[in-house]
């Protein structure tokens, strides 16, 4: 098969740089290299393939230890005995169960530098077609975000409005304030309380669950849940999001403890249930207490293959290959055969341990014996190379996966594309995607998400920018990381104009500003000497019941002690304990405490 044109566009680049780069893309037979899909029958670290033949390979570990983007906007250790060698058994074709797999799978795409992003996995999404009035909308938000730090004001308001209550425009609503549990939950109060006619559904409550999941507000939360049960709302998803709460604070004997709840409203505990609470500890890295729980447990239900997958995935990602190893074992012996979404959750986890060769190796049994690769399978490959700027290997992954017959998605163009970007080569990046529009795969979200973070990083805002147009114009709905990395850019390129411009768009489209967005936008507005302004955001970050950011507290404090404003730390002090943020309160009270030594040092010497 021909190579594809911004193959051959890299190979006459890279030969100008550097005549041996154009030969590291000769693939050979006799290459030693152990990033070639070349299959040599040689030993890596750790592991032996023995055979030769098609179907006569086996993986086997030699030791038992760990493996281990406003004008520019509209412009164009419970842990059983060990031995000594333990390996993967039964290594034989089979096919996915689907289902419920699909989600482990999808694991594949995340990295451990996006584990601040596991809040947004917490919630069950309430969001269905609408027939709510977006003006509607829009009128009961503006007065939710101009008045909720007001008292009673904001109620007040609301009731002369004579809002058209529906569950459509609560949930709306309550999407629109998700990163601000006060005014969403004084909002929710407020609907909950109005006269016959409305009454909250179970849709409505989940919204609100999520809200006070994601914020950790633990104890209004059960309370909201039983005061569901009362009123017999309770539905899966409530107590799914209980779960996925406590198991991502890392509370386990919370997460376990919603079983009792489950009970006393009569729900049924079944294999679901129990994989959902032991897949929320291993995505919460609670891979041993997942095993501890499976192992009290086991006796009372079938495992099935998707126990064992999510099991295998916790231990995966806490890097520690022999349990994981065992868990495959365990697999066997019920009877089981992993299938394409566990041989993906081992091939994440041995990269994750930086066993790479391991995981070379493990995807050649794949191609030998079965189950045959899939896209995502390749995906996970390419991308480690391109992490780590193996553009070659990456792109001979990619070739063999055309090869076989599967056709790439927009996952594997974002991994090269973000590879070749890392690498400057912006021609090569545009070639591909060209293709990807040829092929019948155009860009999605986190394509353009990739493109925008590697402009911010080159710190080329404004073609960050045009990529941000580029993606409104063909339809995709930007994210909140989108605005982020771009109002980052353009403070860190000191173009504070854009920076707030940004803001403003984002705020514009109806999007709920996060604890990152307030820590970005004030941290520029203090580099542009705007402590003032940046006061009022942080007053209204404490306000909504979000977390204190990390800022430059010394310039901050100086600025304002310029400014004739020394006691400014007091206040926030105050208003952080008035707002129940203890921690931060001690923090501003700290920093008062520093503000007004430093003050009265300079006022002796002068």
């Amino acid at each position: 098969m021909a190579p594809p044109p911004w193959l051959h566009l890299y190979l006459k680049r890279s030969s100008t740089k550097s005549p041996l780069s154009s030969l590291l893309f000769v693939r050979s037979s006799s290459s030693s290299s152990n990033e070639s899909i070349s299959s040599q029958n040689r030993p890596i670290a750790g592991t032996e393939i023995r055979g030769g033949g098609r179907g006569g390979e086996e993986v086997q570990f030699y030791r038992a230890r760990s493996l281990t983007l406003s004008n520019l906007f509209h412009s164009t250790t419970h842990h059983h005995h060990t031995h000594s060698s333990i390996g993967f058994r039964g290594l034989s074709s089979s096919t996915s169960s689907g289902g419920c797999d699909d989600e482990i799978e999808s694991e594949c795409d995340d990295n451990d530098e996006d584990d601040d992003r596991a809040s947004d996995e917490i919630g069950v999404s309430c969001i269905v077609d609408s027939s709510t009035n977006p003006e509607e909308v829009e009128r009961v938000c503006k007065v939710i975000d101009e008045l909720f730090a007001l008292d009673r004001n904001m109620e007040a308001v609301l009731d002369e409005m004579n809002v058209s209550l529906s569950h459509d425009l609560i949930v709306e609503v309550l999407e629109r304030f998700k990163h601000a549990r006060k005014p969403a939950f004084r909002f929710f109060c407020w609907a909950g309380e109005r006269p016959a006619g409305f009454a909250h559904d179970s849709r409505t409550y989940n919204s609100m669950m999520t809200i006070l999941a994601k914020t950790r507000q633990f104890e209004t939360m059960v309370s909201l849940l039983e005061e569901m049960g009362a009123k017999e709302l309770l539905t899966m998803e409530t107590f799914t999001i209980a779960i996925k709460a406590f198991a991502a604070a890392k509370e386990r004997k919370k997460a376990v403890g919603i079983f009792e709840l489950m009970k006393k409203y009569k729900f049924k505990i079944g294999v679901e249930t129990i994989n959902c609470l032991l897949d929320s500890l291993g995505r919460a890295k609670l891979g041993k207490e997942a095993q501890v729980l499976f192992d009290r447990l086991k006796e009372r239900f079938t495992p099935n293959l998707m126990t064992y997958t999510v099991l295998l995935n916790g231990w995966c990602r806490v890097k520690n290959l022999m349990e994981a190893a065992r868990i495959w074992n365990g697999m066997i012996d019920e009877g089981l055969k992993p299938d394409v979404v566990a041989h993906n959750v081992m091939l994440e986890g041995l990269l994750r341990s930086r066993k790479k060769s391991d995981a070379i190796k493990l995807f050649h049994v794949m191609k030998a014996k079965g189950p045959c690769p899939n896209v995502r399978s390749y995906t996970i490959m390419i991308r480690d190379f391109c992490k780590q700027s193996s553009m070659e290997a990456a792109v001979e992954y990619f070739d063999d996966m055309v090869d076989s017959g599967l056709q790439p998605d927009a996952a594997v163009y974002t991994c090269l594309i973000t590879g070749f970007g890392t690498q400057r080569k912006l021609d090569t990046v545009y070639e591909l995607l060209k293709e990807m529009q040829e092929k019948g795969h155009p860009p999605d979200g986190k394509t353009y998400n990739a493109l925008i973070k590697l402009m911010a990083s080159r710190k080329m805002p404004e073609q960050a920018a045009r990529i941000y147009n580029k993606m409104i114009q063909n339809g995709i709905e930007p994210s909140i990381h989108t605005f982020n990395m771009m109002m980052k850019s353009y403070f860190m390129a000191r173009n504070y104009e854009m920076g707030r411009a940004v803001w403003e768009e984002m705020v514009k489209k109806g999007i709920c500003p996060d604890d990152n967005s307030y820590t970005v936008l004030i941290r520029g507005l203090i580099g542009e000497g705007k402590s003032r302004e940046a006061c009022r955001y942080l007053e209204e970050m404490l306000d909504k019941g979000m977390k204190t950011p990390l800022i430059d507290y010394n310039k901050f404090a100086a600025d304002f002690h310029r400014g004739g404003q020394p006691d400014i730390f007091e206040e926030l002090a105050q208003r952080a304990k008035f707002s129940g943020k203890f921690a931060a309160s001690e923090i501003f009270a700290r920093w008062a405490q520093m503000t007004r030594r430093r003050f009265k040092q300079r006022f002796t010497e002068d």
